[in-house]
């Protein structure tokens, strides 16, 4: 059955018929230019000084060529977010957040760049999202309201969390979201040129789907996040041979996580098993840090704890969000007095509780960590409970859950993690599942996508040590444009803008690089304020300079060191033209420059220097 969105349609024709108009918007471009590029066949070109430079300038769109961009996801772990352009419309999949690594003090989270499609934002006929998933729909809300709120797609689940997410950045703004809801995974959408198609994933969260590009340049063809879910002979249970009959070129876009991971997932049902196991033989109460997104392992947790005899609580903000937005949609089915607040589990005895709570990959303020370092209101963690990570680790928390599994196992004495038993089944492929996803679609071009470098070179390696054509494989960076046709396909040498976009609590910005290399000196080597009251008159000191440290030494333990920097300052002012300390800004920059000098050689560190001239 075809679906075609009355939205999209509309939103096609009106750009289409505005095309000139907004074109003479476009920096230096003139009705003129526009004539002149038609005389030369549109070739399409990307301005640059140099090869593979990042640019700002937009491409123009060559005829029956599929362009594919990748604005994150192809260095990181989260930021996902592709582009596909096609004669001038747009579709987009994924607006993903990556959250901060140890050397980004106060940022909140990084978000894609979207530079490239600010000048296109009209073209931009959808938005498509794979899955629930913050590393694919946390971003919509800033990234969207910048795009001018182009409509969306995805299955109910995954609209329902991205209107949630919209509510929390701005109240009623998910009144403005147009929604296209997938009905069926045979459902077909037109967007402008494109035709989108979807087909079935196993993931970690309920309502992912599969997604088809198609236009008549070439099909990409995206699974999102996946993994292949395997029956107990080792065989594949869902089956894409399907895929393989696509009209070629076909591009094969695989995350690629578990490119260089050999081992074979458990199963669900073992999984189960051994949760059921320890349930039901705890001694007191069970405590299970997961994400959020897991409503399944939730939903049969709830089962359990009934036939058991056990309440749950329920704690963390996305836990509770999520598991009521379950249960509107009909996806979770809580019998009355099932659920129980976690502020009266003390109320029940301790072998009768189970906790559920987000925080199992070592969040600062998130439940488990609040429960181990003491913080935690109602839960304080005791020798007979058990703890259960039931999630697995997600790249670049290794050093956060290492801690954090140590002081739970310095409180308690039952620990259970994916290291000792298999209580989480991952959602993301192994090695043997991305050849076997390859070798049951046999696409024209491989594209490894949605992971670190290292990891999508793996992938790439396995496909060509396998007999995949090397020179049908693409290894993107973020902001690399592939082009796709009949003839050939490609990458081209110049990238568009995909440097990182930090969000914090002052606002978003691309240019936080600068503070953030302030926060870094500050966090290695402190500070040093340097005060020095100076009579307007004379230009000399009215007072011995004030020295204050922050994160340098402590003033109390290097008394000799602070009394020598206060007589260096002092001297400067003597020894200084009373012409030259007449300009604030002079005096500032030579207290900086020769302070941080003589720090540098008493202590080897340097700390930055905040010189204050305070003129009476």
């Amino acid at each position: 059955m075809q679906k075609t969105s009355n939205i999209t349609r509309n939103s096609g024709r009106k750009s289409h018929q505005k095309r000139s108009s907004n074109s003479k918007r476009r920096p230096g471009s003139s009705r003129k230019t526009n004539k002149k590029r038609s005389n030369k066949k549109r070739r399409s070109h990307v301005q640059g000084k140099k090869s593979g430079q990042k640019v700002n300038g937009s491409p123009l769109y060559k005829k029956g060529v599929l362009r594919i961009i990748p604005l994150g996801g192809c260095e990181e772990v989260g930021r996902n977010m592709t582009v596909f352009e096609y004669e001038g419309d747009i579709v987009i999949l994924d607006m993903g957040l990556q959250f901060p690594e140890e050397d980004m003090p106060g940022i909140d989270f990084i978000i894609p760049n979207v530079k490239y499609l600010e000048s296109k934002s009209k073209k931009i006929r959808g938005v498509i999202f794979s899955h629930g998933h913050l590393d694919h729909i946390g971003a919509a809300p800033i990234l969207l309201e910048k795009l001018g709120n182009p409509p969306i797609i995805g299955r109910d689940l995954t609209l329902a969390l991205v209107k949630h997410k919209q509510e929390d950045y701005k109240k009623n703004s998910s009144k403005k979201l147009k929604t296209i809801r997938i009905e069926k995974i045979s459902d077909v959408i037109k967007l402008g040129k494109f035709k989108i198609k979807f087909f079935q994933v196993e993931h970690s969260i309920m309502d992912a789907v599969g997604v088809i590009v198609e236009t008549p340049g070439g099909i990409a063809i995206h699974p999102g996040d996946w993994t292949l879910e395997r029956d107990k002979r080792g065989k594949p249970t869902v089956d894409y041979k399907h895929l393989r009959k696509l009209k070629k070129p076909t591009v094969l876009m695989l995350e690629s996580l578990g490119a260089v991971n050999e081992k074979a997932h458990g199963s669900y049902e073992e999984m189960y098993k051994n949760l059921l196991n320890i349930i039901s033989k705890s001694p007191g109460r069970v405590i299970i840090g997961t994400f959020s997104s897991q409503i399944e392992r939730i939903k049969w947790i709830l089962q359990v704890a009934q036939k058991l005899g056990k309440k749950v609580a329920l704690d963390g903000y996305s836990m509770k969000m999520n598991v009521e937005i379950a249960k509107k949609l009909g996806y979770l089915k809580i019998k009355k007095g099932q659920l129980v607040d976690i502020r009266k589990i003390d109320k029940y005895p301790d072998k009768k509780v189970i906790v559920i709570g987000t925080g199992a990959q070592g969040e600062e303020n998130a439940v488990l960590m609040r429960i181990v370092n003491g913080q935690h209101k109602y839960i304080k963690l005791k020798k007979q409970d058990t703890v259960i990570f039931s999630s697995s680790v997600i790249p670049g928390n290794e050093r956060s859950i290492q801690r954090l599994k140590d002081n739970i196992y310095r409180q308690c004495d039952r620990v259970i993690h994916g290291e000792v038993m298999d209580v989480h089944v991952s959602g993301h492929a192994t090695r043997a599942d991305i050849w076997e996803m390859i070798r049951q679609i046999k696409p024209t071009y491989f594209v490894p996508v949605y992971a670190n470098h290292y990891m999508l070179k793996e992938a790439a390696w396995l496909a060509r040590d396998n007999g995949f054509r090397e020179d049908k494989i693409f290894v993107p960076d973020n902001g690399s444009v592939i082009e796709i046709s009949k003839k050939d396909g490609k990458v081209l040498q110049n990238k568009v803008p995909s440097d990182y976009v930090f969000v914090d609590g002052l606002g978003v910005t691309d240019t936080q690089n600068i503070v953030l290399r302030d926060r870094q000196v500050l966090a290695e080597d402190g500070m040093v304020v340097v005060i020095a009251t100076l009579d307007t008159k004379t230009g000399k000191l009215v007072q011995n300079p004030d020295i204050i440290s922050r994160g340098f030494v402590f003033l109390k333990e290097n008394k000799q060191l602070i009394e020598d920097l206060r007589h260096k300052v002092k001297k400067m002012v003597i020894e200084s033209d009373p012409l030259t300390w007449a300009d604030t800004n002079q005096i500032k920059n030579d207290i900086r420059d020769k302070v941080g000098q003589f720090l540098f050689s008493k202590t080897q560190k340097r700390p930055m220097v905040l010189p204050v001239v305070i003129e009476v």
